[in-house]
């Protein structure tokens, strides 16, 4: 689904986080498959009972890896017509998600503006959690038993950029605003995708007054979001065509060609976000004249993304290490910052970029105790917990250390 570029209320109308306890997961002990209907149920849902609402459930449980399954849950008064106090329970149907659901992981189950339903579950405390309780504007305390929070009147909720990049984790994607300004940049494309780094470089030129001489952030920040508007406008555009096409062989349906094609777009959204961040990360250096180089050879197979000044001076034992600095480069973070560690030997601390909002606690104290530094723009240190954005270094921060360390 699609929808235009907005608020979070667009997308939802509320949502319910809570805890699972053991007899809501399925078990050799429970397999009622249902939640009690407390307060922040009751909340979301009313009091009439509703049957079979239609429902996405999704595990996201590792690197590009999670299961999503279509289901139902219905929400009932269990005592209706007794004269017992009335008792809520919510059903849901029992499918590969619900049955890898753990006590302590942490559901949220949110509700569109058509009625149906979302339910992610989230392991306790993992980045996933983060970033959702974030998203959905729930406290960044340990998470109290169960929570419920009205989106619908929320007109604060903008879909920013670490919003959208949560979403489209969960397979949300949104319609890009500017359609028209957007085809005329990509029209001498003649509906193809050129290289990467071309592609990166359309996306820079086309916001002429964005300058990263004034602000590195808020350039690459400028650069990323039009580099990503301009590659969903095109690549809908590719696929349309490639559909209206058909898939067919010998009058058949060729369902080998289908699915190279999915997986070729599929790879495509995978790659080119790195690769973006790379290439509007050496025009950002390039501007401010900064001596590096681009995977350079350190120690056996490593390459890390970026060497400063370069792997002439990491190889030259003359050169002091102090003046060395190396960066990873991961748009989206997931556990991959442990390879940064291990690409240069004579940089003691080496420092890693991402686009990931709201990584996990646990995760940046393992970084630290790795001796890896966190950069992320500075727009999205909020999204951080108030404890780790004391730590967290943005871009600006980077480009005058390397400054500093490059001096005469």
């Amino acid at each position: 689904m699609t929808i235009r570029r907005g608020l979070l209320s667009d997308l939802f109308t509320g949502v319910v986080a809570k805890r699972l306890t053991l007899v809501e997961t399925v078990t050799k002990k429970s397999n009622q498959h249902e939640f009690q209907g407390t307060k922040p149920f009751k909340a979301l849902f009313g009091f009439d009972d509703q049957a079979g609402i239609p429902t996405r459930f999704v595990m996201l449980t590792g690197e590009q890896e999670g299961i999503t399954e279509d289901g139902f849950v219905s929400w009932s008064n269990v005592r209706k017509g007794k004269p017992r106090a009335p008792e809520y329970h919510l059903y849901y149907s029992g499918n590969n998600v619900t049955e890898a659901m753990h006590v302590d992981d942490t559901m949220f189950l949110a509700r569109r503006p058509n009625g149906s339903i979302l339910v992610v579950i989230a392991p306790k405390e993992s980045t996933l959690d983060a970033q959702l309780r974030w998203l959905f504007g729930l406290d960044y305390r340990p998470t109290p038993d169960e929570e419920f929070k009205d989106i619908a009147h929320d007109q604060a909720a903008e879909l920013d950029f670490a919003a959208r990049y949560i979403l489209d984790e969960l397979g949300i994607e949104i319609e890009e605003a500017e359609v028209d300004v957007l085809d005329a940049i990509l029209a001498p494309l003649e509906n193809k995708f050129p290289t990467t780094a071309a592609f990166s470089a359309l996306a820079r030129e086309s916001l002429p007054d964005v300058n990263p001489l004034d602000s590195v952030d808020a350039a690459l920040m400028a650069w990323l979001e039009r580099e990503e508007a301009m590659f969903r406008r095109l690549e809908r555009s590719i696929v349309s065509e490639r559909l209206r096409t058909g898939f067919l062989s010998d009058e058949e349906a060729d369902v080998d060609g289908f699915i190279d094609f999915s997986l070729s777009v599929q790879n495509r959204r995978k790659s080119r976000a790195g690769y973006s961040l790379e290439h509007h990360l050496g025009a950002i250096f390039a501007a401010h004249h900064l001596p590096f180089d681009r995977k350079p050879k350190t120690e056996g197979k490593a390459e890390p993304d970026f060497l400063f000044p370069g792997g002439k001076q990491y190889h030259d034992a003359s050169f002091p290490s102090e003046r060395l600095t190396l960066l990873g480069s991961k748009s989206t973070c997931k556990d991959r910052w442990r390879q940064v560690v291990l690409e240069g030997a004579r940089v003691e601390k080496k420092h890693l970029i991402t686009l990931e909002p709201s990584i996990s606690e646990h995760q940046t104290n393992e970084m630290q105790a790795h001796k890896l530094q966190l950069i992320l723009p500075k727009l999205l240190h909020a999204t951080y917990k108030p404890a780790q954005q004391g730590w967290l270094m943005d871009l600006e921060g980077f480009v005058n250390l390397v400054r500093s360390r490059q001096a005469p």
